[in-house]
């Protein structure tokens, strides 16, 4: 059975750096296009950062680029998100996506 599950998020004061987790089983990440999304409060889900499965290239949201780094280790299946200088407007459950699965999202609070 295919399953994402997230871990990582917190509480951060601005300027602070976190790292958020997506182990995959049951599908091999390297077969697909992966990628995170967030959800802010009142807020549409949006599409944060990617990586593409045809060239490997990875893709970020205008707001996160240069803070934030996608990465997969492939050999523990586990899709991550690297992010630095995290702003209040970073505040938001992220989720991991590949294809048609989603993970139950993990809470990024960022707050002094």
């Amino acid at each position: 059975q295919e399953q994402l599950v997230e871990s990582g998020g917190g509480l951060v004061q601005p300027g602070g750096s976190l790292r958020l987790s997506c182990a995959a089983s049951g599908l091999t990440l390297d077969d697909y296009s992966i990628g995170w999304f967030r959800q802010a409060p009142g807020k549409e889900r949006e599409g944060v950062s990617c990586i593409s499965s045809s060239d490997g290239n990875t893709y970020y949201a205008d707001s996160v680029k240069s803070r934030f780094t996608i990465f997969k280790d492939t050999r523990k299946n586990t899709l991550y998100l690297h992010m630095n200088l995290l702003e209040p407007e970073d505040t938001a459950v992220y989720f991991c996506n590949v294809d048609v699965y989603w993970g139950q999202g993990t809470q990024l609070t960022v707050s002094s």
